[in-house]
């Protein structure tokens, strides 16, 4: 089945997902999700947009146009989802935004223990970079030329 991306316009749209993924992601080891969070991501430019099977949230992810760059991040495909290729859906709906506005390079963030993430990065063309951001550097930067 094909995954829909809808992006968060709203409070009530950020409320909606935080509720929809509380129990999913409350533990995602690349996101601290909450409320609080969610609304700084928001603040600082970041998108929130979900990505839907039918009416269940199946993950969240955050993107951000910066110059010629797409930067992105996103909460682990709900367990019971994993294995399914969403993962890869997700990379490709990425991919179609950062080519539909423009940018010549996209960035990919995820926490350095991650090595699910590393796998589909690299089997999507992206390049571990020696950059290492977030609390005690421990999520690292990925980016694809496109």
């Amino acid at each position: 089945m094909k995954l829909a991306f809808v992006k968060a316009k709203t409070e009530s749209d950020y409320n909606a997902i935080f509720q929809y993924n509380i129990d999913a992601f409350s533990d995602s080891p690349d996101f601290q999700w909450n409320l609080e969070e969610i609304k700084a991501e928001v603040k600082d430019g970041w998108e929130l947009y979900s990505a839907n099977l039918g009416e269940e949230v199946v993950a969240a992810l955050f993107v951000k146009r910066d110059g010629q760059g797409l930067f992105s991040k996103h909460t682990s495909i709900k367990q019971n989802h994993q294995g399914s290729g969403y993962s890869h859906m997700i990379k490709n709906f990425i991919e179609e935004l950062a080519k539909d506005n423009g940018a010549k390079e996209i960035y990919n963030y995820c926490r350095i223990d991650n090595f699910r993430q590393y796998s589909l990065n690299e089997s999507h063309g992206y390049v571990k970079t020696n950059k290492k951001v977030g609390k005690d550097n421990l999520v690292v930067e990925w980016i694809k030329k496109i």
